[in-house]
This record gives C-alpha cells, sequence and structure tokens, in this order.
C-alpha cells in the first residue's frame, strides 16, 4: 500500500494555505480572517487541522487566525534536528515575524502548548497573551514526572517506549496508523474521536519521516533532562512569565493530568486565569469546541483579564 503525501494536509475549508519561511524553515500555514494575530500552534499526533473549529470562530470575532504545521508535521519541512524547545520556540517566533507582526496571541496545545510556553520566556516579546491547552508549565512537568510517580509519571510511561530507535516509528505507523488513533481514543474523553476524524490524524501521521519527527520531541525532552542544555533549560525556565495567561485543560485528561497543569500558575507574574473544560480529556478544543472557544474568545475579549 503507498504511503500517504504532504496534499493530504490541504484540506479545504473558510482559510487559505501557504508556505512561510522562518529562520531557513519553510512551514505549511492556514490562515483565515483580519484582525489581531492568533497563532495555533498544535500538539501530538496532530497537525494543523486539529485548530479546524477555532479557524472559523476566531475570524468571527475579528481575529487573524493562523494554524501552523510544526516542524516534522504535515507539510512542513522535516529536518533532521531541531526538536527541542528552544529551537521549537525559535521557530514560532520567528513565523510571527514572517507573518508581519511584533508579537501575537499564542495558543498552544500539548507540545505546541510546551513551545509557547517557553516561547514566552525566551522571546517575551513576541507573545502578547498566552493560552497553553492540557500543556503544564515544563518546568511543573518535569517536576510532576519526578515527584508524581502513581499519577503523572504512571500516565507518561508511554514515552518510555519512545525512545527506543526505529521501532515506536513503525508501531505509529502500522496498520494504517492504528496506534495513532488508539492514543486519541485513550487520551480522550467520551463519544471522541469520530472515526473520519481518527482516520485523518492516522493517515496524515504516515507521511513519509513525520513519525520520526514527532518522536524526536519526546526523545529530547527525556533524554535532555540530565544534559547541560537540559539543565540549562530547566534553568531558564524558572524566569516568571509576565504575559497575561489562559490555562485550559480538559477535566477528563488522562494523558496530562490536570493537577499536573494546576500547579503552573507559580511560574505567572501576570493576570492568569485557569478554566478546567467539564466533560473533555486531552483535545478540548476538538472535544467540546463551543465551550472551548466561548472561554478563549471571552478571555480574549477582555481588556484587562483577572486573575
Amino acid at each position: 500500500m503507498s504511503r500517504p503525501d504532504e496534499s493530504l494536509v490541504r484540506i479545504e475549508g473558510p482559510w487559505t494555505h501557504r508556505s512561510v519561511h522562518a529562520g531557513g524553515t519553510r512551514f505549511h500555514i492556514v490562515e483565515a480572517g483580519k484582525g489581531p494575530l492568533v497563532l495555533l500552534l498544535h500538539g501530538f499526533p496532530q497537525f494543523w487541522w486539529s485548530w479546524r473549529n477555532q479557524l472559523v470562530s476566531l475570524p468571527a470575532a475579528g481575529y487573524r487566525a493562523v494554524a501552523v504545521d510544526l516542524r516534522g508535521y504535515g507539510a512542513s519541512d522535516k529536518p533532521p534536528r531541531g526538536y527541542d524547545l528552544p529551537t521549537l520556540a525559535g521557530d514560532a517566533a520567528g513565523l510571527v515575524r514572517a507573518l508581519g507582526e511584533t508579537g501575537a496571541i499564542v495558543v498552544g496545545h500539548d507540545w505546541g502548548g510546551l513551545l509557547a510556553w517557553t516561547m514566552s520566556v525566551l522571546d517575551p516579546k513576541t507573545v502578547l497573551r498566552l493560552v497553553p491547552v492540557s500543556a503544564p508549565h515544563p518546568r511543573r512537568l518535569r517536576s510532576a514526572l519526578l515527584g508524581d510517580r502513581s499519577g503523572q509519571l504512571r500516565a507518561s510511561l508511554y514515552a518510555l517506549g519512545f525512545q527506543l530507535p526505529f521501532l515506536p516509528e513503525r508501531r505509529l505507523t502500522a496498520n494504517e496508523g492504528a496506534l495513532v488513533g488508539r492514543l486519541l481514543d485513550e487520551w480522550s474523553g467520551p463519544n471522541w474521536p469520530e472515526e473520519e476524524v481518527a482516520k485523518t490524524y492516522r493517515d496524515v501521521f504516515r507521511i513519509p519521516t513525520v513519525s520520526h519527527c514527532a518522536l524526536e520531541y519526546h526523545r529530547w525532552f527525556a533524554r535532555s533532562q540530565l544534559r547541560p542544555d537540559g539543565l540549562r533549560y530547566a534553568r531558564t525556565m524558572r524566569k516568571e512569565i509576565g504575559t497575561p495567561t489562559l490555562q485550559m485543560h480538559g477535566a477528563l485528561d488522562r494523558h496530562a493530568l490536570p493537577r499536573t497543569a494546576q500547579g503552573s500558575s507559580r511560574y505567572v507574574a501576570a493576570p492568569y486565569r485557569w478554566r478546567l473544560i467539564e466533560g473533555a480529556g486531552h483535545f478540548p478544543h476538538e472535544e467540546r469546541p463551543e465551550e472551548f472557544d466561548a472561554e478563549l474568545i471571552g478571555w480574549l475579549s477582555d481588556p484587562e483579564p483577572d486573575r
């Protein structure tokens, strides 16, 4: 059976597709609307399409929504290296500037959320407001993995298998991406994903080299914990964030536990708001889009978001 190609990611809708270069890397972006820029960063094992609902609701509310395939995913470039969070945060900051803006509202889910947290520390002027979704602060995640062995560590054991060479890539793409579908199902709340949604993610994840690039994110995070680069990163992330922050999380998330994410507020010195989306698992922006969008747009419309 032939492998899918990048044309699969060019799904039609009320948006436009194009490529943008930032820092020597070509990124596939999807954009809609006019107004303040909202940069949408997806997680694992997905691609820009995870923001399809927000690419409709945000333009309707007066925003310019841009969803990107992260480095290594979808139709973006898939270089052999650069899957550490500082480099990924640099990608996102470069995209903001390549899109003609000095700053953006940054909404990131899962790995996109981790790099959004990182971006707000390493290049804070490019983050006007920060919205991590299903993404604890990286230091909070690190401490929970070390200290919450029966909780967050157990929920993250799947990633240990990702540290092996070659085999995880084959497992994720075997049987038409069946494991990708199983992860989506295990990490979500009830009644999601629908069969066609799961098939879309399974097919796109089988684009050549996507599985390897996606696993490199996990490999860097795990292997860097005791390396000089990882220790430098952890020290840097101690810096308090001065950007207004809305942190959203699914109440039923079994992948990034809500109690892990809730401890993230200690790293935010600016106005901070926590919102738990009831009935949703790890993908609240897809599982409960109406509730998610109401929280997001309501917070964005508040000129002085409270704590």
